[in-house]
C-alpha cells in the first residue's frame, strides 16, 4: 500500500513524508520550547502547517494519478512545481521561528518583508496549480462518476478554501509596513488573544484561518464521505455533499469577515447555517431517489 501511495508522484509524496517526519519534530518543539509567539506556542504554526501538507499532498498526488497521458504529463510536472513551492514555504516557516520571528504579515525588517513577500507568491502558484489540475480533472472520464465529481468538486472548494489566504493580506486599521505589521487572519481585532485549544482559532474575533481549514480539506473529506456512502454513491449525491460542504465553507468566510467569533453564531448566522443544513438534506434525499439511468453520470460537464 506505501509503495502504491509512492508511486503516485514522487516528488509530492516525498514532501508528504518529509512533513510527516516534521510533525512530531514542531510537536517536540512545542513541549521544549517555551517561547510564544502572537499568544500561541511558536512551534504551533510549523505543527499546523506539516498536517495540513501531509493531507493535501498526499490528496493532490492520488488526484494525479487518476490522470493518463497528456494529462497526467501535464499535471505531473504541475505537481513537482507544488511539491517544491511546499518545501520553500515551509523553509520560511521553520527558519522565522528558529529567528523567533512571525512568518506571515511580518514586515519589521527588510528580510521579513522580502520572506513574506515571497509567501504570498509561492500561495499564488499553489492556486494557480490547483486550479489547473482541477480543469484537467475535468476533461477526464471517470469509470466512477461519484468519485469523479466528488474529485473535481473538492478541488473546486479547495480553490475557494485557498482563496481566503489573499484576504488575509488586506490590511487592517492602524496598520502599515513601517508599523511592521499588514494585513492579520483575525477580522473586528489583533492577531492573537483567546483562541480554542488545538485550532488556536480565535474566540473573540473573527477568523479567516477557519474558511480557509475547511475549503482546503474538501480534498479528503467529500472522498471520504462518497466512499462511506457506498453502494448509495452516485453523482447527484456527489453534487449534494459538495455542494453542502461549499455552503458551509462559504458560511464560515461570511461569519469571518462580519468579525464574529466561531463559537458565538448570531441569529443570521444560525439561520443561514439551518438553510445549508436543510438544503442539503433534501438534496441528499434527491440523489438517493432511484434512478431510471446513469448514463449521464458517465459524462464529465
Amino acid at each position: 500500500m506505501l509503495m502504491t501511495a509512492y508511486r503516485w508522484h514522487r516528488p509530492l509524496m516525498l514532501f508528504t513524508l518529509s512533513m510527516v517526519v516534521l510533525t512530531p519534530i514542531a510537536m517536540l518543539g512545542m513541549l521544549l520550547d517555551d517561547r510564544v509567539l502572537v499568544d500561541s506556542p511558536i512551534w504551533f504554526k510549523p505543527f499546523k502547517f506539516a498536517v495540513s501538507f501531509v493531507l493535501y499532498s498526499a490528496s493532490l498526488a492520488w488526484f494525479i494519478s487518476l490522470l493518463e497521458g497528456r494529462l497526467h504529463r501535464i499535471a505531473w510536472w504541475l505537481g513537482t512545481v507544488s511539491a517544491a513551492v511546499g518545501v520553500g514555504e515551509m523553509a520560511i516557516i521553520v527558519g522565522q521561528v528558529v529567528r523567533g520571528k512571525r512568518s506571515h504579515f511580518n514586515f519589521e525588517t527588510p528580510l521579513d518583508t522580502a520572506l513574506f513577500s515571497a509567501m504570498g507568491t509561492m500561495v499564488l502558484v499553489l492556486w494557480v496549480v490547483n486550479l489547473v489540475i482541477a480543469v484537467l480533472l475535468f476533461r477526464k472520464r471517470f469509470d466512477n462518476p461519484a468519485q469523479g465529481w466528488t474529485i473535481r468538486l473538492s478541488l473546486v472548494i479547495a480553490l475557494v478554501g485557498m482563496g481566503v489566504g489573499f484576504l488575509m493580506t488586506q490590511p487592517r486599521a492602524g496598520q502599515s509596513p513601517a508599523k511592521g505589521v499588514l494585513g492579520s487572519h483575525s477580522i473586528g481585532g489583533p492577531d492573537g488573544g483567546a483562541h480554542m485549544p488545538f485550532t488556536g482559532w480565535s474566540t473573540v474575533h473573527g477568523d479567516l484561518r477557519i474558511g480557509h481549514f475547511v475549503g482546503m480539506h474538501a480534498l479528503q473529506v467529500l472522498p471520504l464521505l462518497i466512499a462511506l456512502a457506498g453502494r448509495w454513491a452516485n453523482a447527484r449525491l456527489a453534487w449534494a455533499l459538495s455542494g453542502g460542504y461549499l455552503g458551509v465553507t462559504l458560511l464560515v468566510i461570511w461569519q469571518a469577515l462580519r468579525g464574529q467569533p466561531i463559537v458565538e453564531p448570531d441569529a443570521l448566522t444560525l439561520t443561514a447555517a439551518a438553510v445549508i443544513v436543510v438544503a442539503t438534506a433534501l438534496g441528499v434525499a434527491w440523489a438517493l431517489q432511484p434512478q431510471k439511468t446513469i448514463e449521464k453520470e458517465l459524462v464529465p460537464a
